[in-house]
């Protein structure tokens, strides 16, 4: 599969016009049992588990655009749902959906000749789902 046409919305606004890259990434904690009884083997079990939205834009400055949108929102939890392609959820377009804290935004990067992007990660805080309806 190609990614030609991902979906982002952060706090119910479709962002997918100034995004480039998004990508949720969940991890389990490793949380070490190893006993006598192992017999000097490790035994894991998955501990808390979290997540990250690392997400890149194109930047817009204008009003109402990607800047004016994300600037309020620094410092609150707000949801997300990313999907591999713009089309409506289904099976084989799978939604993952949850929340994420805005703890930064950089609205100034680069150098000389570049364009103007923003690449910022986002916590999850809660719970993130995968959904097929």
């Amino acid at each position: 599969m190609v990614l030609l046409a991902e979906y982002l919305s952060i706090n119910s606004e479709d962002l997918s016009e100034y995004t480039r890259k998004a990508e949720v990434a969940v991890e389990v904690e490793e949380k070490d049992v190893t006993n006598y009884k192992s017999l000097g083997w490790k035994e894991v079990v998955g501990g808390l588990k979290s997540g990250t939205l690392a997400c890149e834009w194109l930047q817009d400055y204008a009003a109402s655009k990607l800047d004016a949108t994300m600037w309020p929102l620094l410092g609150t939890v707000v949801p997300f749902e990313v999907r591999a392609d713009q089309a409506p959820v289904s099976a084989s377009n799978p939604a993952y959906r949850g929340n994420v804290l805005v703890s930064g935004w950089s609205p100034v990067t680069g150098s000389v000749g570049d364009e103007a992007t923003v690449s910022q990660d986002f916590p999850t805080s809660g719970a993130v789902t995968r959904a097929t309806t």
